[in-house]
């Protein structure tokens, strides 16, 4: 099997790493949207048939693998993924040309608000409701670490149409305005410096046009299954980038008369930093491969599997990095730092590498 990009993906490649690393030196820029816009990653994702490109998340993850590689802070996978991937699954024709041209074109940000409290990662867990009422719907609830919510204009919303606060069915997905009556939304920065927010919905009036699906639960799990594959791959250029940072700073740093890297020990931590890299490329190679698989038990185990050793690998070039910078790894001085913050963030946000073991070995004895 031939595992190498097309010369389009490697197009691809490079012209992210241009724009990023162009980018990286401009101290007060950090909307990139309308860039990226311009450059059609808002669309890659997209279905053709809604002003998209329609490719799937090894394209996806060239960009995010270039975003971490250049510490780029942005909601990208979060909305274009997350959010626009299930309008362009569960929408319907006049709800996808509502929404999915506008993201496609940056004139238009959505963000899923799907996380809530003491969900501890359960996808099922939905306590926010959606009230039949009229021809309509009222909703009523909170949603936590709503990725690019600051910025949102508008919100994929999931809600309980009927069952029990944990019950995979009965789960809802609907359409809201950031601005809507009842609607409120307190951002804030998250460790890593990107945005996030808390929304507040308090007798939200919404029609039945804003009702994606009533039973969504299978498509919010194969949503996060292809964002968490472009999240590895952003891992993947993160790790590399705090390997290069670390093996050219123990070059120029001078102790004992001699440069750090001169010293056995610590070439021997920069060689496991490398091998922790191609082994999480690999594995993070295999999550794209598999997240547009509409098998959900043999692309879940993919999808946990590579998210349980990239994550763990990621953090563990990142504590390494820090380490080897010395006292300057800690302080503001260096970027150095903001890796870990990275990787830190998305454990937060998926949840760490032991939680995602689990799922894979559920998945597998199941497929035994």
């Amino acid at each position: 099997m031939d595992l190498s990009y097309s010369d389009e993906q490697r197009l691809l490649g490079e012209s992210a790493n241009n724009l990023l690393a162009a980018r990286a030196q401009k101290p007060g820029a950090t909307d990139l949207w309308k860039e990226m816009a311009d450059m059609g990653w808002l669309a890659l994702p997209l279905p053709e048939t809604d002003g998209g490109l329609g490719q799937g998340i090894v394209d996806v993850g060239i960009v995010t693998e270039a975003m971490g590689r250049h510490r780029a802070r942005s909601n990208y996978v979060a909305s274009v993924v997350l959010a626009g991937g299930l309008v362009a699954a569960l929408g319907n024709d006049a709800q996808r040309a509502a929404t999915l041209p506008g993201l496609a074109d940056g004139s238009l940000r959505l963000a899923l608000a799907h996380a809530e409290e003491g969900a501890r990662y359960n996808l099922s867990h939905v306590a926010t409701t959606a009230t039949k009422s009229g021809a309509g719907y009222v909703l009523g609830g909170r949603k936590t670490a709503v990725l690019g919510g600051d910025v949102a204009d508008r919100l994929i919303v999931s809600a309980r149409v009927s069952g029990a606060a944990r019950d995979a069915s009965g789960i809802g997905l609907v359409v809201v305005d950031t601005g809507a009556k009842g609607v409120t939304v307190d951002g804030h920065a998250t460790v890593d410096g990107a945005g996030a927010a808390r929304v507040t919905l308090a007798e939200v009036e919404v029609s039945a046009d804003a009702l994606l699906s009533a039973d969504a639960f299978a498509a919010i799990q194969h949503a996060y299954d292809r964002a968490t594959a472009a999240f590895c791959s952003e891992l993947v250029g993160l790790m590399e980038a705090a390997t290069k940072a670390t093996i050219e700073y123990t070059k120029i740093r001078i102790q004992f008369g001699k440069p750090l890297a001169v010293n056995q020990t610590l070439r021997h931590r920069m060689a496991d930093m490398s091998i922790a890299c191609e082994e999480a490329r690999s594995m993070a190679l295999r999550a794209a491969l598999h997240a547009d698989e509409n098998d959900a038990r043999s692309r879940g185990r993919a999808i946990a599997g590579a998210w349980a050793k990239v994550s763990r690998s990621a953090r563990f070039v990142a504590e390494q990095a820090i380490q080897l910078h010395g006292g300057m790894g800690v302080t503001n001085e260096l970027e150095i730092g903001s890796y870990l913050k990275r990787v830190v963030a998305l454990d937060a946000i998926l949840g760490p590498p032991d939680l995602h073991l689990r799922r894979h070995v559920a998945l597998t004895n199941l497929a035994a």
